[in-house]
């Protein structure tokens, strides 16, 4: 039933980019050396407008195909909006239990450790073999924050504050 499938295509979206895209946000941040609330406000940014803005995309790419319901659109529109909102917010607890330095490491695991889990049932679910599935995804998730590190590193050099 596409339902399911709507729901389970949604949360699988949004989870994916709550996580890369917020770990890449705080990585490139903090290699900015951003401050612990400029980071915390970057997340809230992530968490709402990023999730809308995904949701959108999710829903107007599922009317484009003009195989699926109204319902079923929107089942996928609110699973892409409420995962991606959810999995970016986890984020801020690590930023306001501990140091800058530290939360980062803690949200990379917590990141890496997610995507994996859910990449590993995912690929298991649809008969694929969970590592290669894992190790892609995982491998993407270690560029983007590679890239981030970086780019706030260039920032940082080339507009001090």
């Amino acid at each position: 039933m596409f339902l399911n499938s709507s729901v389970k295509s949604g949360f699988g979206f949004g989870l994916a980019s709550g996580i890369i895209t917020t770990m890449g946000l705080i990585v490139g941040l903090h290699s900015g050396n951003s401050s612990k609330a400029i980071i915390i406000s970057g997340v809230l940014t992530i968490a709402i407008a990023d999730a809308f803005s995904d949701a959108l995309g999710v829903h107007i790419a599922e009317e484009t195909k003009g195989v699926h319901t109204s319902s079923e659109i929107w089942m996928a529109t609110f699973s892409t909006l409420v995962s991606k909102f959810i999995f970016a917010v986890t984020f801020i607890i690590p930023l306001a239990l501990l140091s800058v330095s530290h939360a980062i490491v803690v949200s990379v695991v917590w990141g890496l450790s997610v995507l994996g889990i859910f990449s590993f049932f995912m690929a298991r679910a649809q008969g694929e073999h969970p590592w290669k599935v894992v190790t892609e995804h995982i491998l993407i998730a270690v560029l983007v924050i590679f890239l981030t590190h970086f780019a706030g590193m260039l920032i940082k050099k080339f507009f001090p504050c």
